[in-house]
């Protein structure tokens, strides 16, 4: 009983910490371009000045 009285506030504490988490990357603007970012990583860049390295 002893272990639950210590282990909700820790929970609890862990659960508020990522709840600010979210709203300061939301804030921060993290979740604008959802689509560019899956997008991106479709477009090919051939650089052909770029020497091909090993």
């Amino acid at each position: 009983m002893t272990s639950l009285a210590l282990l909700i506030p820790i929970a609890l504490g862990m659960g508020l910490i990522g709840l600010v988490a979210f709203f300061w990357a939301l804030r921060r603007g993290q979740f604008v371009d959802l689509d560019g970012a899956a997008a991106r990583i479709l477009i090919d860049d051939d650089d052909d000045d770029r020497p091909d390295q090993p």
